[in-house]
């Protein structure tokens, strides 16, 4: 299968790993943080944690976007 990879796919491909990392970065921290008692599930500070993380995530995804799903003709 060699060619260009549909761009669909790949945008698709693109942000699905971006969750993943995401999810698992955001839940190393978030049981980091729940082990050391910063704070208990389901309070503000879990909810802060997961959209700081977020929000990181979503800042560094279109960083580097360019990189990626730059259009190989």
């Amino acid at each position: 299968m060699s060619g260009p990879m549909n761009p669909i796919v790949k945008g698709v491909a693109y942000v699905s790993v971006w969750v993943v990392l995401w999810g698992t970065v955001a839940s190393v921290a978030d049981l980091v943080l729940l082990e050391r008692g910063i704070y208990t599930a389901g309070t503000a500070g879990q909810a802060f944690t997961f959209t700081a993380y977020g929000i990181a995530a979503v800042v560094l995804a279109v960083r580097l976007s360019g990189r990626f799903l730059q259009r190989q003709d």
